[in-house]
């Protein structure tokens, strides 16, 4: 997260939405295995949020969480290599708004994921 507010800062908006969709990949990840779920290797877990293992305050988000890493998940390769059909660079596709946009879906997850964690480790 950090790296995205910097990349941002600094104006690198396609690396900034890059770090936002491995955090979230990360986070939600971690969120499986808070409740006792092994991830798959694939990028996209959102699909697993959704089952009965989880606290009903968290169950409320998961479908905002889902679509977060959805949409995180198809910006990976533009973020990384812009659209390689049209030719146009990473530079050229994203702006300070999608970065904007992008660090608020990825502090959520963070905040949802802590708040797991941390409700997890009183038990």
């Amino acid at each position: 997260m950090r790296h995205a507010r910097e990349a941002s800062a600094g104006g690198n908006y396609p690396y900034a939405v890059r770090q936002c969709q491995e955090a979230v990949e990360l986070l939600l990840k971690a969120a499986l295995r808070i409740v006792g779920i092994e991830p798959p290797k694939w990028r996209d877990v959102g699909p697993i949020l959704r089952g009965d293992k989880f606290p009903r305050w968290f169950r409320e988000h998961v479908d905002r969480l889902a679509s977060i890493s959805r949409r995180l998940r198809k910006e990976r390769e533009l973020a990384m290599y812009g659209d390689e059909d049209s030719g146009v660079p990473p530079e050229e596709l994203y702006t300070a708004e999608d970065a904007e946009q992008y660090l608020r879906d990825a502090e959520l997850a963070a905040d949802l994921v802590l708040k797991l964690f941390e409700e997890a480790a009183r038990r």
